[in-house]
């Protein structure tokens, strides 16, 4: 089966490396543009690109799919399928109606639920305690394809999104060769989703990540598992900008934004609150409770909210 593979982030990488170990004949990556990154704005590749130029494979990298250009590229190298795993562009129905097996997506939530472009993080975020992969046939629709596939995993109280993302992404990995194989010998029946039982995962953005004290614990919790390792919950200390990236709940209770203990900091919630085990304070480097109070004096009863 040859396969022509669509993807962009460190997601979809070891979709494509479970392609190249299973031996299937990858003819070529499509990924998105090289885009400017960190304070320096270097231009940087996609994760997909720097490992298909390590496996010698073709990397094209279009602006748009929808000028015809594209489908150009793809019939000379006439894929049987097209694998498409985080790859950020609608593909339009010339394309995916070109391959023999169609289009497959390797889409990282359980299905229905989670459409969109972040279903790993707000799995984490409401605090669900399973999720998974599915792959699926894709049609013009946003993530509205008959179901092929479905790999499942716990998600407990310890991980974070970038853990759920990780173990997602070698999920995804051994799910699509699965796929591919019984779609070769015709034993997979794809299943229509049930559209009332569907969600919306947007794009993360910045505007989320403000912490509400007023919420109950588990709440703040899964906040700040869910924007670990972008873009990071925060609050403010003393006026300044206050980063936490990692958390615990507890059941002490105390006044919304009130500091009810030290060992370890541990700050009062609308209802319980919450340990914060390691921080950023603005200016400064993340770091461990610990070695943030043995620079900075904070006693119980302190108010973080208050300037």
């Amino acid at each position: 089966m040859k396969v022509l593979f669509m993807g962009t982030p460190d997601f979809a990488v070891a979709c494509l490396e479970s392609l190249l170990e299973a031996k299937y004949e990858v003819c070529a990556v499509f990924t998105q543009p090289d885009k400017p990154r960190g304070r320096k704005m270097i231009m940087t590749p996609p994760d997909v690109k720097v490992c298909a130029l390590q496996r010698n494979l073709p990397v094209y990298q279009p602006n748009t799919l929808k000028d015809g250009k594209a489908l150009e590229i793809i019939k000379e190298y006439a894929p049987d399928v097209i694998v498409v795993a985080a790859y950020g562009k609608i593909l339009p129905k010339e394309i995916i109606d070109y391959p023999k097996y169609g289009c497959i997506n390797v889409h990282g939530s359980i299905l229905p639920k989670y459409r969109g472009a972040a279903p790993i993080q707000w799995s984490v975020i409401n605090g669900d305690e399973e999720t998974g992969v599915t792959t699926m046939l894709m049609n013009e629709g946003l993530d509205t394809g008959d179901m092929l596939l479905i790999s499942k995993t716990p998600i407990s109280l310890d991980d974070t999104a970038s853990s759920v993302f990780d173990r997602l992404a070698k999920i995804g990995g051994e799910l699509l060769v699965e796929t591919l194989k019984k779609a070769e010998s015709g034993e997979l029946t794809p299943v229509k989703q049930d559209d009332s039982l569907s969600t919306y995962a947007p794009m993360l953005d910045k505007n989320i990540s403000e912490i509400d004290w007023s919420k109950d614990a588990l709440t703040i919790h899964n906040l700040i598992r869910g924007l670990y390792s972008w873009p990071i919950a925060q609050t403010k200390l003393n006026g300044k900008k206050m980063k936490v990236y990692k958390s615990a709940v507890s059941e002490l209770k105390g006044e919304v934004g009130e500091v009810v203990s030290l060992s370890p900091l541990t700050v009062a919630c609308g209802n319980g609150s919450i340990e914060i085990l390691e921080l950023q304070l603005e200016g400064k480097k993340r770091m461990d409770y610990k070695s943030f109070l043995l620079g900075h004096h904070i006693e119980c009863g302190t108010n973080i909210l208050e300037e």
